[in-house]
């Protein structure tokens, strides 16, 4: 997922996932990007993309902490689960690369399991 794509995803998610309550383009370089799709004030995913690197974050932080997130460095993707976000998860299914609507999905589900909006 290079910046462009990352930049249309944001904008498609932001239109189309209701619990959305708005996009905040934090940084924009040709080849970074770093953003905020807010659900409440301190409920939020945060979208960081570096081409140059090949480097991509998906968190969800909730009251400055993160919650759940998937990371790739180098290509190589890993998780942190909502039961252990502290930890990396490398087993194959943390290793899995994700879109961001697939990432979205997974938020979804993890904010169900939490009785969070």
């Amino acid at each position: 997922m290079s910046v462009a794509e990352s930049l249309s995803a944001l904008h498609q998610a932001a239109k189309s996932r209701v619990y959305i309550a708005r996009l905040e383009i934090l940084d924009q370089t040709p080849s970074l990007i770093k953003t905020r799709l807010y659900i409440s004030p301190d409920l939020f995913v945060q979208v960081y993309r570096n081409d140059r690197y090949d480097t991509t974050n998906l968190v969800l932080l909730h009251a400055g902490q993160r919650i759940y997130a998937r990371d790739q460095l180098g290509g190589v993707w890993h998780r942190h689960t909502a039961v252990t976000p502290h930890l990396h998860d490398t087993s194959d299914k943390g290793r899995r690369s994700v879109s961001l609507s697939e990432f979205l999905d997974e938020v979804e589900t993890v904010l169900a399991a939490m009785g969070l909006p």
